[in-house]
């Protein structure tokens, strides 16, 4: 049950720019709407597979203009290779992910989900995992997988079956308004990652969960104190 008096501090760790908005940007949104600090943190570019640094350019700066649309409270962006998170050691990134962690002490970590057909979003997820692993004497906090269009619907290794719904009917309008700030990233219905797939989504999520919109969520870990 979410308490309105006690204010949270969201984290979401995510491979490329875009990602957030997609998996969850609806629920990052209500975040900000209640007061929430919410930091990002993108592990790679999002553009060195397909080349430019005209690309890179731009997506930086979209990057950046939705940050400050949306009132995060912070993001960082790494320099990690696209779509070659397996050629970094997962050490290592989880060493930056257990950084963040311990700078950020989130109450709720977002991030990707470990079938995803992508594989930076693969390593994304078992970095986090990784750096959150129960020990002694760290911090309490949940952690929910999303989903990305194009690659959790194309995994054929797990399947995405959502445990925890977030109602965005008053902001399913507003991700779709940072999604276009993205537009070297959107393609023409129906490929999954149009407008009017992502508003699709939302709306088969929302009546499988008795709402009109909502962003839907794989329970990786809740831990408390």
């Amino acid at each position: 049950m979410y308490d309105v008096n006690n204010k949270q501090t969201i984290l979401v760790v995510a491979a490329h720019s875009d990602d957030e908005v997609l998996g969850c940007g609806g629920t990052l949104l209500k975040h900000v709407s209640r007061g929430d600090e919410v930091h990002v943190m993108f592990l790679t570019n999002g553009v060195g597979a397909r080349g430019s640094d005209d690309g890179a350019n731009a997506r930086s700066t979209a990057c950046k203009n939705v940050m400050t649309k949306a009132g995060f409270t912070s993001f960082r962006q790494l320099d990690y290779p696209d779509n070659q998170l397996d050629k970094i050691a997962l050490l290592e990134i989880v060493k930056v992910v257990e950084v963040a962690i311990d700078e950020i002490n989130p109450t709720i970590i977002y991030t990707h989900f470990k079938g995803d057909l992508n594989i930076d979003h693969r390593i994304c997820s078992a970095a986090v995992s990784t750096a959150c692993r129960p020990l002694p004497k760290t911090g309490h906090f949940q952690i929910f997988a999303f989903e990305v269009l194009s690659s959790t619907e194309w995994s054929t290794s797990d399947n995405f079956k959502p445990s925890h719904f977030v109602n965005i009917e008053e902001f399913l309008d507003a991700k779709l308004s940072l999604m276009r700030l993205y537009e070297d990233e959107i393609r023409s219905f129906p490929h999954p990652r149009s407008l009017e797939a992502i508003d699709a989504l939302a709306k088969w999520r929302g009546l499988t969960s008795g709402f009109l919109a909502a962003e839907a969520f794989v329970s990786m870990q809740t831990r408390w104190k």
